[in-house]
């Protein structure tokens, strides 16, 4: 983000105080080491360079109290994008702490308690009005694609050409996040609509062309290609892109995916992430029964 003199945050902070800049490089270099994503990097250094030019020195010289005062009058804020900049501003300020060798003060900051709601899902009516909703084919196939494939939108943009295999009816997923490669299956239905977007649009590299300085869309477009979408809908609920991947693992463990296989679609690292979607789905409920009772193909007394 650019102020109006033309200098990102980074650059203010810079500029107010010069020895930021080092700090910046050092922060780089660890999210490169620790194989962390670029936009990792990019939100520690923002919030970091926000305290900054909050306290115009850096964090190791702020006393612990005028901390504190900074934090709760951040987590007092009632906006949600405020309550939000409070958790990513201590993200921030533990990863610097820990980074300069100062874990007692990394310790001191607050925890953060995980967030404890439960993910929006569309239901499928209402993805087939939203899918039905774009105007250009390029969104109405990005939008499908990422519920058929249950994609992070980073995934999505990330795709080349080269990574839809037609003749195996796979979709290769590279690097995403935790640093993993995973293959995923192309629905049938999916690779016709990608075939007919690959002849009209003929893409170039990228699966999904846009604005970025490599050729690529951008995961900020892509939020708002579905912000645009949903204003087309009668859909009410509040969603975002991030939504379709939800949808998509609620809706495979409804039609009897199991917990173990969709962890490994998703590519979470953890099952408790993944685990979340039990609290979601509207699955069958079997009666509790003797194993015995169906060993020789007997039918279940309800």
């Amino acid at each position: 983000m650019r102020s109006k003199s033309g200098l990102t945050i980074v650059d203010q902070a810079i500029d107010m105080v010069p020895e930021f800049k080092n700090v910046a490089i050092r922060l780089e270099q660890q999210v490169v080491l620790r194989g962390q994503s670029k936009s990792t990097l990019n939100n520690y250094i923002r919030r970091i360079a926000l305290f900054v030019i909050r306290f115009e020195k850096l964090p190791e010289h702020v006393s612990e109290d005028e901390i504190n005062e900074y934090l709760v009058a951040l987590a007092r804020a009632p906006k949600a994008p405020s309550r939000s900049s409070f958790k990513h501003m201590v993200y921030g300020l533990r990863y610097y702490y820990r980074l300069v060798g100062m874990n007692k003060k990394a310790i001191a900051l607050p925890s953060l308690k995980r967030d404890t709601k439960l993910p929006i899902v569309l239901n499928r009516q209402e993805l087939k009005m939203l899918f039905a909703a774009p105007s250009l084919l390029k969104h109405r196939i990005v939008l499908t694609l990422i519920y058929s494939a249950g994609l992070r939108g980073q995934e999505a943009i990330n795709l080349k050409i080269s990574d839809i295999d037609f003749e195996r009816m796979t979709i290769h997923i590279r690097q995403s996040k935790y640093k993993k490669d995973r293959i995923l299956l192309l629905s049938p239905s999916m690779a016709v609509g990608l075939r007919k977007y690959l002849k009209a649009e003929n893409p170039h590299v990228w699966l999904f062309n846009g604005k970025e300085s490599d050729g690529r869309y951008s995961v900020r477009g892509l939020s708002w290609v579905m912000r645009e979408t949903l204003k087309k809908t009668s859909i009410t609920k509040e969603v975002n892109l991030h939504s379709l991947r939800h949808s998509y693992a609620t809706h495979l463990l409804e039609e009897g995916v199991n917990i173990v296989t969709l962890k490994d679609l998703l590519g979470h690292a953890d099952i408790t992430t993944t685990m979340i979607y039990l609290h979601v789905a509207q699955c069958q409920h079997i009666h509790p029964h003797s194993p015995l009772d169906t060993l020789y193909g007997k039918a279940l007394q309800k």
